[in-house]
């Protein structure tokens, strides 16, 4: 007997896990999207030294072609209401262009974000960046499509701003324990980089909080698009815009010298396979954070708690940076307690999260 999902029709069973039809699908997808959302960033650490401007066209490229090969496997075989390019076809132009826009703003952000960590450091470019793309990206995406306690819902997200400020304070710890005392020239260097850094952020976590909810409303209404497909949508919008935000930020860069796309086309093979598996990667964990919001209505998902769930991804990066590139060694007693206190947090604050579709 089929069901209604959105505008789609949507049948019980399906070739393959294309739509998920029991809430611990859909909490597997969301732990998939923070780890590739908190993970995908690592490949910078490989390329030693490629610039992040250079390494964002072939990032751009990942995205798009993840996006792609997604829709035409999981897209397409499965069951679960329209084919990948018939619901393409189908789609109205408003929607298809709210995909796209999201595409769009979420380049513009991405690069202001990472632009804000390069010049203040992580400790004030991500938690404002994050923290802010999570608090406007959860309430608009609640607004979109309300499903969910909302009282466990936003009491979940202040737990994980909570934990996001504690980590914030960590860099922050480490890096004055680092710091040589009594250089005043160099503090007050530092100072204008924060400044600098918080505006940044500021914009780009903004910026943040609203490319999902467009490409949910790309995915509202009798012609919205599927996941899939608004999710390729989405990785067109990337792909476009790069080259004219590239084109800008290599010329008048956030943080160092002017760069050219010649400058691109002297990478190495190694570079840039990099750069397309970190897109990749990137959209892997998103359209799995939009094929869990579109679960059916039974399961009181929806965007805001996926959305929200996947902002642990934060989290994920920590682990990264405390296990793997030690970002906190030598940092003493006080860092440790702090880091041990935002991970009780984080966790705390994603089960309370995933408690408000019960």
């Amino acid at each position: 007997m089929p069901r209604l999902l959105g505008k789609h029709a949507v049948l019980a069973k399906g070739n393959l896990m294309t739509l998920p039809h029991s809430y611990a699908v859909v909490l597997m997808l969301t732990i998939l999207t923070m780890i590739c959302w908190g993970s995908w960033t690592n490949v910078l650490k490989f390329t030693m030294g490629w610039r992040f401007e250079l390494l964002y066209y072939d990032y751009s490229i990942g995205v798009a072609l993840g996006a792609a090969l997604a829709g035409l496997t999981f897209g397409t075989w499965g069951s679960d209401g329209l084919r990948f390019i018939a619901d393409l076809s189908h789609a109205g132009n408003t929607n298809i262009l709210s995909a796209f826009a999201g595409g769009v703003i979420f380049n513009l952000s991405n690069i202001l974000v990472v632009g804000a960590i390069a010049v203040a450091g992580m400790g004030v470019g991500f938690p404002i960046g994050v923290g802010l793309a999570l608090v406007v990206g959860t309430i608009w995406n609640y607004i979109v499509k309300p499903q969910g306690n909302p009282l466990l819902l936003f009491a979940g997200v202040a737990l994980v701003v909570a934990a996001i400020i504690v980590d914030a304070i960590a860099y922050r710890a480490h890096a004055a324990g680092r710091s040589a005392a009594g250089d005043k020239a160099d503090a007050a260097a530092r100072k204008a980089a924060t400044w600098k850094g918080i505006k940044l952020a500021v914009i780009g976590g903004i910026l943040m909080g609203m490319f999902y909810p467009l490409v949910e409303i790309g995915m509202k209404g009798d012609k919205g698009l599927g996941p899939y497909a608004g999710g390729f949508v989405f990785s067109l919008g990337v792909l476009v815009s790069v080259f004219f935000f590239n084109l800008y930020f290599t010329r008048f860069p956030i943080e160092g010298s002017r760069l050219t796309f010649g400058d691109y086309l002297k990478g190495n093979a190694r570079v840039h396979f990099l750069g397309i598996i970190g897109g990749m990667m990137w959209i892997a964990g998103s359209l799995s954070n939009w094929v869990a919001a579109s679960a059916p209505e039974q399961l009181h998902v929806g965007p805001a708690i996926s959305y929200a769930i996947g902002q642990g991804s934060s989290m994920v990066g920590a682990l990264w940076g405390v296990l793997v590139w030690r970002e906190f060694a030598g940092g003493g007693a006080r860092v440790y307690w702090l880091l041990v206190l935002m991970f009780l947090l984080y966790m705390t604050g994603l089960i309370v999260v995933a408690r408000a579709s019960f």
